[in-house]
């Protein structure tokens, strides 16, 4: 059954965290830097940004979900009697067949080492739990496409906006990569420095449309 197999799972709400807010921030400062140079009305404007943040966070839900459920079918690294049956009818000798049942058992060794060295945990599935991480996660995701969307909802002024969003997101990232270094033990000058260069490719992506359309 699915509830039994072990995995690694969402580890509370840094984890949900860590996958919700970039995602939302970085795809609503896309849309909203892209769709505002059409030609259409205010409303139309929210009405499909408000769409984007909705379903995007839906999706996000959904996939926050069935990562922490697992797949049963991959769950056991070793070559299965079933695997190695179906390799035996495509007429591959014996002697590959157990070299690659040996590869896959020191795959999966080395993965038992580095999951004790990185001390990450693997625990059988919560439907509980794997409700409450996607929930977080779509709450992050909110969060993140707020600070990209909300200053076109207060101003109808889009350039002014923009530059707000812009101001926003930035700073955004900025404080995420400090709390993401955090949480991780990692520096934070490396991680600030990609998520900027992250925030300068959207931009970089969205005046490249422009030119093109």
């Amino acid at each position: 059954m699915a509830d039994s197999h072990k995995a690694i799972r969402s580890s509370g709400w840094s984890t949900d965290l860590l996958v919700g807010f970039p995602d939302g921030l970085f795809l609503l400062f896309f849309s909203t830097q892209v769709i505002q140079h059409f030609a259409m009305e205010v409303q139309t404007f929210y009405n499909l940004q408000l769409a984007i943040w909705i379903i995007g966070t839906l999706l996000v839900m959904f996939s926050a979900f069935h990562a922490n459920r697992g797949d049963l079918q991959h769950d056991n690294p070793l070559l299965t009697p079933e695997e190695k049956k179906k390799l035996q009818g495509l007429d591959i000798s014996e002697t590959t067949i157990d070299h690659i049942a040996e590869e896959m058992k020191k795959d999966a060794d080395l993965w038992e080492r580095t999951l004790e060295e990185e001390q990450v945990k693997e625990t059988t599935f919560s439907r509980g739990r794997a409700i409450r991480s996607s929930i977080f996660t779509g709450l992050f995701f909110l969060m993140g496409g707020a600070l990209s969307v909300c200053p076109y909802l207060s101003n109808e002024n889009f350039n002014a906006a923009s530059q707000t969003s812009m101001m926003l997101v930035f700073l955004g990232l900025t404080i995420f990569s400090f709390i993401k270094a955090k949480l991780t033990a990692q520096r934070p000058l490396p991680i600030v420095i990609r998520y900027w260069l992250m925030g300068a490719g959207v931009m970089a992506g969205t005046w490249i449309l422009q030119k093109v359309w």
